[in-house]
């Protein structure tokens, strides 16, 4: 397992991240449950063979479940003897946690209460990385930015990051830290696959300019890069894609994928998704990638993605299948910066 910087700081953090999505579903109806219902036993076991696997980073949500996931992370933690030190715990808010009006977004009220439940749930003291989880259009961001300064230096949270948000959301969030003093947020939590590139548009430049750590969220599309679905498959019975078709991809490019990965993974006695994750990986951009399992083998099967290299052609192969499409103004800015790269210059003559 290797360890890269969480954004800027000198905290380090597993490049594989155990999600905790499957973690707590079976009382709930619809998304959730889809998604998974492990009970505590089977979160121990997960949670327990992960850490032995070097994994040292774990990210829930107190809208998981409605809280659940984060209860049973917690009481696995506590079940395993893990001392807090030893572990990295993110956590996210801004999810609708109730019917009231106030019961969801990133005002200061729902963050100062959001981070009191979910302290109590996780049975700790700080969270190591509070995440303000979905983009709130009627919220101040200088609001959102104070409320988690202040949990910073009230010593309850230790790092902010963000998840879902525009480049130049970000960015203005990014400016109002440096002149107001407050914690930055250092990381971003974003969707990300070889069949999902989008952010490579802009927001992969933003976050390499400001270094800020790259999570990425649904590495397989939503089991979608999993080698079970493809052309002319049948939906597997259980499998996440299944019952919940999320996130949105263009399967026509994702099957084209797919089918490179295939070749590959036969190459390296790998699996489809193995290969999937190992492509998201050796990219410079990306700090961790969090997976999520629903059994010990499915886990296995990911956290190998750490110790599979794939060759220089065989990236330059997936990159070339699953290139984005030209859009403005990207294919205007290399036709008129092309030109200027770093080099010496000679005056001719």
């Amino acid at each position: 397992m290797k360890y890269k910087q969480l954004g800027r700081t000198g905290l380090y953090v597993s490049e594989i991240c155990l999600g905790t999505m499957t973690f707590g579903g079976s009382e709930q109806s619809g998304m959730w449950r889809a998604i998974g219902a492990l009970q505590q036993a089977e979160v121990d076991a997960i949670v327990g063979r992960a850490l032995e696997s070097g994994v040292n980073f774990l990210d829930t949500a107190d809208v998981y479940s409605f809280g659940e996931s984060e209860r049973l992370t917690g009481q696995a933690l506590k079940n395993l003897g893990v001392k807090r030190q030893d572990v990295v715990i993110a956590t996210k808010v801004h999810g609708e946690m109730g019917p009231g009006p106030n019961d969801r977004g990133s005002s200061r009220g729902h963050i100062m209460d959001s981070v009191q439940a979910s302290l109590e749930r996780l049975q700790t003291d700080h969270i190591d990385l509070y995440q303000i989880h979905g983009n709130d259009t009627v919220t101040p961001v200088e609001e959102t930015l104070r409320a988690l300064d202040d949990l910073v230096r009230q010593g309850l949270v230790r790092y902010v990051g963000v998840s879902n948000w525009q480049a130049w959301k970000i960015a203005k969030a990014l400016g109002i830290s440096e002149a107001r003093d407050y914690a930055r947020f250092e990381t971003l939590q974003a969707y990300y696959s070889i069949a999902g590139r989008d952010l490579e548009r802009d927001l992969v430049p933003m976050l390499t300019s400001e270094r800020l750590g790259l999570m990425v969220w649904s590495p397989l599309a939503g089991g979608l890069l999993s080698g079970k679905f493809g052309p002319g498959s049948n939906n597997p019975e259980g499998a996440r894609r299944t019952n919940f078709d999320f996130p949105p991809v263009d399967k026509d490019r994702a099957w084209k994928c797919v089918e490179v990965m295939r070749e590959i993974a036969e190459a390296h006695g790998a699996s489809v998704a193995r290969v999937a994750l190992a492509w998201l990986l050796a990219k410079p951009a990306v700090m961790s990638i969090i997976i999520g399992a629903k059994s010990l083998e499915q886990l296995d099967d990911n956290l190998a993605a750490a110790e599979l290299t794939l060759k220089p052609e065989e990236v330059a192969r997936l990159d070339e299948v699953s290139e984005l499409p030209a859009e403005y103004p990207g294919w205007m800015l290399a036709r008129q910066g092309g030109a200027r790269v770093p080099k010496p210059f000679q005056k001719a003559g």
